[in-house]
């Protein structure tokens, strides 16, 4: 006779297998009960650990407390107060499900529960060790609820051999309490570890002050307000400065619902929307409050609720990173030297130092007060988000050479019009022959970009490549007019006016200059390519011929005709004749390693990669010595950008230096 295999388990082990689900580490619990004491309406939290959590953990709260006769339901499997039927599962309003975690904890703990759902003094003391029901009886209390939790994973002796040391834990903890703190300004968190304070906030609403508790008052110096809203969604809330960045993502809180969430979808928009903007890899600091009907989003597709399910992704995300590609580039990005605050570590990370804050959308300090850039859909950055025509989109960065002509007469670009750095045999010819001579005085350094498209049988001339004021968007914050001073060790220009004192990096203005045309040549680079009369020849591994053969109509796509020759050689045959002029190879071996490298090739990244690779190729370099023609040349050229305050590799160009921040350093100012 065959005996049954399959039996239902008993209730105390199956909470123990589901507290291995739910509470992970210490971190979990504080983040479970902090939560409870979120949707029981608390003004006021503290959370008190010893050793890590591992030892002892405690939330109290001044919330609306459990009903005595709820307490001992709250413990069983399945308790909550938030959901009555299926239909609630699609419109969760609440962090968690009142109780929902509490089995789960008990079960791997000791836990003591003093609870009031009123103030008169009357609560509920509930005693649990291991799932085992110790206690129930009256017992004197304010209104609020006080959990503390003993000897975690004390009867799973396996999972305590696993957890980490203390300080690990503990960064989980307060990370944990970090989050909670970002996504709820008006409640008041305080954390406590053996004694000393973690944080405190004051919970005024005031998100700034936040942020300044979390991660310090310069990482708060830095943050600008961003508030925007369309028919399905709302922003709220800071982003930082491209100058304050972190090594990773761990400053990146997006909100949803009152509840930290982790979107590699909308990591990847606030990465697009900084693009240039930050060096590679690094990270901003960012605090965004995303508002939505719970029928657009689904919570429940994670155990920890950490990940979630937005219904109409694409739209959000394109919302996302235009919303705060507006707010940084409507800002002068011109960053003055100090000391980058990482974060929060040490024993407190509340620092007392006072400034002005400003709550988002109420507007931002002074000197950022200019109107934002309207015509974001115009802006180079676009071709990031994968659509091949927007790549093209840079109209009003060339302009003609007449009406640069004008311009230079009327004073807004004060300074001698240099010729092109060459010019180019007409279409067809094959030849690339430098046919232009360099401004009489000139260093002989290769500043003067490339030629714009040449009419057949005309000479170009630089006037063509650049930008007139009117042609930039309107409301973009105007770049300071400088007075040149001087060279640093051939890599710095010096310049100056009545703010103070400023710093250019050369080359990575030169880049910025010379990105932003080849961007814009990019778009239609077909158009360019003429055919050489040498056709370079470029070697490759086997393997990567094999792969090479396979993506040649992707280098067709930004005019370069690349033909395989047979076994590892290819030729070039033709490109656009505005490409770098001596580093046409580099720049095309530079574009097959990418193409090579990519799983999944995507046309605008591919043009953005190549408008990078001949930029770094066609600027100017390091210990380079310039004449003040070609520098006065190259600051005009750089105030007509679209955006220049950072390289095409997001490195700043400009640091500023006040008058008043030269006093303090020679204590003229105490």
């Amino acid at each position: 006779m065959n005996m049954a295999k399959i039996h239902v388990l008993d209730e105390h082990i199956a909470n123990q297998i589901a507290a291995g689900e739910v509470v992970e580490r210490p971190a979990s619990v504080v983040k479970e009960l902090v939560e409870n004491a979120i949707d029981a309406g608390s003004t006021r939290i503290e959370v008190t650990v010893e050793e890590g959590g591992l030892n002892s953990i405690r939330v109290k709260d001044n919330g609306s407390g459990i009903e005595p006769d709820d307490c001992e339901t709250a413990f069983y499997r399945h308790a909550t107060s938030k959901i009555a039927n299926g239909r609630d599962l699609f419109q969760i309003t609440s962090l968690g499900f009142r109780g929902e975690a509490l089995p789960s904890i008990a079960a791997v703990s000791k836990v003591t529960l003093l609870t009031a759902s009123g103030d008169d003094g009357k609560g509920r003391l509930i005693d649990i060790e291991g799932g085992n029901l110790i206690r129930n009886e009256d017992a004197p209390s304010g209104q609020g609820t006080d959990f503390a939790v003993r000897e975690l994973f004390f009867n799973t002796p396996a999972r305590l051999k696993y957890m980490k040391s203390i300080q690990t834990e503990l960064g989980h903890i307060s990370d944990a309490m970090y989050r909670m703190a970002l996504a709820h300004p008006a409640i008041s968190f305080t954390l406590h570890h053996n004694g000393n304070q973690l944080l405190h906030t004051l919970g005024n609403g005031d998100l700034l002050q936040v942020i300044a508790a979390v991660y310090g008052t310069s990482a708060a110096k830095a943050m600008l307000p961003i508030s925007a809203e369309d028919p399905d969604y709302r922003i709220t809330g800071y982003v930082s400065r491209p100058e304050w960045t972190r090594s990773n993502r761990n400053a990146v809180t997006t909100i949803v619902g009152g509840r930290y969430i982790r979107s590699n979808g909308l990591n990847a928009a606030i990465m697009r929307a900084y693009h240039t903007l930050l060096p590679i890899n690094r990270y901003p600091l960012l605090v965004m409050q995303l508002d939505m009907h719970p029928s657009l989003v689904d919570v429940n597709v994670h155990p920890a609720k950490l990940e979630v399910r937005f219904s109409k992704e694409a739209e959000l995300y394109k919302f996302v990173e235009e919303e705060i590609r507006k707010v940084l580039l409507g800002q002068s990005l011109i960053p003055r030297p100090g000391k980058e605050t990482i974060g929060p570590k040490g024993s407190s990370s509340f620092i007392q130092e006072q400034f002005a804050f400003t709550k988002a959308g109420a507007g931002s300090p002074k000197e950022e007060t200019e109107p934002r850039r309207e015509n974001y859909a115009s802006a180079p950055f676009n071709g990031s988000t994968g659509s091949s025509s927007s790549f093209g989109s840079m109209e009003g960065t060339v302009m003609s050479g007449s009406t640069y002509a004008q311009e230079q007469r009327s004073g807004v670009n004060e300074g001698p019009v240099p010729q092109a750095r060459e010019a180019y045999a007409p279409y067809g010819s094959g030849s690339r022959t430098p046919a232009s001579p360099r401004p009489e005085g000139s260093s002989g350094s290769s500043f003067y970009p490339p030629a714009a498209a040449p009419a057949r049988g005309q000479i170009p001339v630089a006037e063509e490549l650049w930008a007139p004021a009117e042609r930039l968007e309107p409301g973009l914050p105007a770049f300071p007019e400088l007075n040149y001073i001087g060279q640093h060790h051939g890599t710095y220009i010096i310049a100056q006016n009545d703010s103070g004192l400023y710093l250019i990096d050369q080359h990575a203005a030169h880049e910025r200059i010379n990105y932003e045309f080849y961007y814009e040549k990019f778009g239609r680079p077909e158009d360019a390519s003429q055919e050489l009369l040498l056709p370079i020849t470029l070697e490759f591994t086997p393997s990567e011929s094999r792969q090479l053969s396979e993506r040649l109509h992707w280098f067709q796509q930004a005019g370069v005709y690349l033909e395989h020759f047979g076994g590892q050689t290819f030729l070039v045959r033709s490109l656009p004749y505005w490409f770098p002029e001596g580093d046409e190879k580099a720049v095309v071996e530079e574009m097959a390693e990418w193409v090579l490298s990519e799983r999944m090739i995507d046309l605008a990244k591919l043009r953005e990669k190549s408008s990078i690779l001949c930029s770094c190729k066609a600027s100017i370099k390091a210990n380079q010595k310039l004449t003040e023609m070609e520098v006065e040349t190259l600051l005009n050229r750089l105030a007509a950008c679209r955006q220049p305050y950072t390289c095409p590799h997001g490195r700043p160009i400009v640091i500023s230096f006040s008058s008043y921040d030269l006093e303090k350093l020679f204590k003229r100012v105490m």
